[in-house]
């Protein structure tokens, strides 16, 4: 994953590369990828479900940070917020782009709207970034929050009921805890009601 980091994530051109350099004068046969110019789609390109399963590891491993970096330059519309930048990327910011070209046309968007890495990229950020994910009738909340966040808040709304999600760092506490409308609940998880409003406080230590 440092290898990664350090070869393949291009904060100029906002991508996450799958490889590099691309396949270009080469007699090697990878297959049809090679079949795209250098830095097109796969060959060399940001292929956008790789890029967002990268995000996901990175928040695994607790590097929160970097998945938080990464995220943003995942993120649409960070690719176009001046009009030049817009008309570089010459697609739409408003939705995820299946691929983003390295190379001589690099940071220029490739196929969009069919791809089904925009909800990964929604998994990345709410299940990786924030943490909140579902088990069975329990939901955990085990966030990579980057350094520079405090906390954060989230409404979660399921099976009839809303759940009030509150996120704060406490140096202070010796564990991490998680609170449900002021009981203490066990871990980093709480179980799912049928029905009302539910205040959830998530202190952590780091």
């Amino acid at each position: 994953m440092e290898q990664a980091i350090k070869y393949l994530v291009d904060d100029e051109l906002k991508i996450v590369k799958l490889f590099t350099p691309p396949f270009s004068e080469t007699l090697k046969e990878p297959g049809y990828i090679k079949s795209y110019p250098p830095g097109v789609r796969e060959n060399g390109g940001q292929y956008t479900h790789a890029a967002t399963w990268f995000v996901i590891a990175l928040a695994e491993m607790g590097k929160a940070d970097e998945a938080y970096r990464c995220f943003c330059l995942l993120t649409p519309v960070n690719h176009a917020l001046d009009e030049a930048a817009a008309d570089h990327y010459r697609v739409e910011p408003y939705v995820v782009a299946a691929d983003i070209y390295s190379g001589e046309k690099g940071g220029r968007g490739g196929w969009t709207w069919y791809t089904g890495s925009a909800g990964w990229l929604y998994r990345s950020a709410v299940e990786g970034i924030l943490g909140i994910g579902r088990q069975g009738r329990r939901i955990t909340v085990k966030p990579a929050m980057p350094s520079h966040w405090e906390g954060f808040s989230a409404t979660l709304r399921l099976s009839g009921a809303v759940y009030r999600i509150k996120v704060q760092r406490d140096a202070a506490a010796r564990a991490s805890s998680v609170e449900v409308n002021g009981a203490s609940s066990d871990g980093l998880t709480f179980d799912l009601v049928d029905s009302g409003e539910v205040d959830v406080l998530v202190r952590l230590t780091s």
